[in-house]
């Protein structure tokens, strides 16, 4: 099992800058793709960005220039830099892993964290 905690979330003006933080405890998994979705009430869980464990990156099309994500991988952190925050990007952000056992070919499943709230003011 992968166990997520996230942090950072909180209360920002629009215009302003938060920072999230992942922190995966991997037990006995391999963890390769990292990264975050965002939900608002009534709303699907949308993609915000994922990192692979070689720092590829990959980011909603909406968020790009943004948003920035980027992974530690010796602490197994992964973080999303959020400038130029708007109202509209108020959400839960969830952190996700994807991992397996540390096996050639092992089957991935998806882990996700509890969610931290951010909420932008006009």
């Amino acid at each position: 099992q992968v166990r997520l905690v996230e942090s950072g979330g909180g209360l920002v003006q629009a215009g302003g800058s938060l920072r999230l933080a992942c922190a995966a405890s991997e037990g006995n998994m391999c963890i390769s793709a990292m990264g975050w979705y965002r939900q608002t009430p009534g709303k699907e869980r949308d993609m915000v960005a994922s990192i692979t464990s070689g720092g590829r990156r990959n980011y909603a099309d909406s968020l790009k220039g943004r948003f920035t994500i980027s992974r530690d991988n010796g602490k197994n952190t992964v973080y999303l830099e959020m400038n130029s925050l708007k109202p509209e990007d108020t959400a839960i952000y969830y952190c996700y892993a994807t991992a397996g056992f540390c096996v050639h070919g092992a089957k991935e499943s998806d882990y996700w964290g509890q969610g931290t709230q951010v909420t932008v003011s006009s």
